[in-house]
C-alpha cells in the first residue's frame, strides 16, 4: 500500500444469517467483494438507497463488525481480526460519527464527561485540569462555548448534539473518521452547517472523512470522490465531478434524476422504478438487470466486474459503452470560498500523493 493510502478494503464480504435454534435462517448478504482504497486527507463518500449495505460497509471499515470474507488495512496494518488491547488503540486513530446524534450520547453524562471520556482511555496521563481544558478546546472548535460542557445532551438542539458527537470523535486525535448519515436526521439549515464544520475540519486538521449518505446534494457539496452501491456491491467510483457530470451506470444515473431541480416539460427525466431486491436472495448476474430499463439477456447471466472509464473513474456494468451520459444531469451547487479552495488542492493532489491541507486563506 502506497504511502498516500490510508485505508484499503480487498474482497471485503458480509453475510447475516445462515443459522439458528429452531430453524435455519437465510443468508442475508449485505456487502459482496467490495475492493476500494482511501486516500489520506480527502473525503470519500459511499452513496446509494436504503438497505444497500453502505451502513454494513461502514463498520466493516471502521471494525465494529468482522467480515464475513475478506481484508481491511488501515495506515499499513491488517485491522481484519484485531481484537482486545490492539482494537483499542486502533480506536484512537479511528472515529465514527453515528446517525443519530441523541441516542449514541449518554443522557446520564454531561458533555464534558462524554467528551472527555476518549481523553481518559487514550490519554490516561492527562491531568484532570488538562483534560477540562481539552475538552473546552473541543466544544470551541465545533462551534460550542465551553460553558456548555457542564450540560447534559438532552438541553440541546439536534444540530448541537451532533457538533458534540463530532467533538466526541475529534478528542483522541484521530487520523480517519467515519460519518454513517451525520447530517440525515437534521434539519437542512443545520446540515449545512455541520457540513461546512466537517470541511473545515478536514482542512485544519488533515482528517481523512468517509461520510455515508443518501442525499447526493450533500455528497456532491463536500465529497472528493463517490462510491455508489447497489445491492452490497459498489458499481460506480470515480470523483465527484466524474460520477456527477459523466454517470456511466444507469443506476447512478437514475439516483441522479431523482434529485429535485428546476426543469422544463421538454426534458423528461427516467425515473427509477420497482424496489431493490432481497439481500437474502439476490437477482443472478448483474444485481440491477430487474430495473435496469438498458437489461438484456447477457446481464442476468454473469456479474460485471469493474472496468476503468478513466484515471479515477470505474464502473461494474456489462453495456456501459452503449448506455448514452444523460446532458445535463445535474447542475453544480454554488460551493463555498472555503470548499472551492479545498476542491482545488485536491484536484492539484489527485495525480500522486496525499491531499495537503493548508491553512484558510
Amino acid at each position: 500500500m502506497s504511502d498516500d493510502v490510508i485505508l484499503t478494503a480487498k474482497g471485503l464480504t458480509k453475510h447475516f444469517g445462515g443459522g439458528g435454534f429452531m430453524a435455519k435462517s437465510p443468508v442475508v448478504q449485505a456487502v459482496s467483494d467490495i475492493s476500494l482504497e482511501i486516500r489520506r486527507g480527502e473525503t470519500f463518500a459511499i452513496v446509494g438507497e436504503s438497505g444497500c449495505g453502505k451502513s454494513t460497509l461502514a463498520r466493516l471499515l471502521m471494525r465494529l463488525l468482522d467480515p464475513t470474507e475478506g481484508q481491511v488495512t488501515f495506515d499499513g496494518q491488517d485491522i481484519s481480526h484485531v481484537t482486545g488491547a490492539d482494537l483499542t488503540r486502533l480506536r484512537r486513530d479511528m472515529q465514527f460519527i453515528f446517525q443519530d446524534p441523541f441516542s449514541s450520547l449518554n443522557p446520564r453524562m454531561t458533555v464534558g464527561k462524554l467528551i472527555g471520556e476518549p481523553l481518559e482511555v487514550h490519554a490516561p496521563d492527562l491531568s484532570a485540569r488538562d483534560r477540562r481544558q481539552k475538552v473546552a478546546e473541543l466544544l470551541q472548535q465545533v462551534g460550542l462555548p465551553a460553558e456548555h460542557a457542564n450540560r447534559y445532551p438532552h438541553e440541546f438542539s439536534g444540530g448541537q448534539r451532533q457538533r458534540i458527537g463530532i467533538a466526541r470523535a475529534l478528542a483522541s486525535g484521530p487520523k480517519l473518521v467515519i460519518g454513517d448519515e451525520p447530517v440525515s436526521a437534521l434539519d437542512v439549515s443545520v446540515q449545512a452547517q455541520v457540513i461546512n464544520l466537517l470541511g473545515d475540519l478536514s482542512r485544519d486538521l488533515g482528517l481523512t472523512l468517509v461520510v455515508i449518505a443518501h442525499d447526493l446534494g450533500v455528497i456532491r457539496h463536500m465529497s472528493d470522490r463517490v462510491a455508489v452501491m447497489y445491492l452490497g456491491r459498489i458499481i460506480e467510483m470515480g470523483t465527484a465531478a466524474e460520477v456527477f457530470e459523466q454517470p456511466r451506470h444507469p443506476y447512478t444515473q437514475a439516483l441522479l434524476a431523482s434529485i429535485p431541480a428546476p426543469r422544463s416539460a421538454e426534458t423528461p427525466r427516467e425515473q427509477l422504478s420497482g424496489e431493490m431486491p432481497s439481500p437474502s436472495a439476490p437477482p443472478p448476474g448483474c444485481a440491477f438487470h430487474t430495473r435496469c430499463p438498458h437489461a438484456t439477456s447477457a446481464c442476468s447471466a454473469a456479474i460485471p466486474t469493474i472496468t476503468k472509464v478513466g484515471n479515477s473513474h470505474s464502473v461494474a456494468c456489462h453495456r456501459w459503452q452503449d448506455i448514452p451520459v444523460p446532458e445535463g444531469q445535474t447542475a453544480e451547487p454554488a460551493r463555498s470560498d472555503q470548499a472551492e479552495s479545498r476542491f482545488a488542492l485536491y484536484r492539484a493532489a489527485l495525480a500522486g500523493g496525499a491531499v495537503q491541507h493548508g491553512p484558510h486563506e
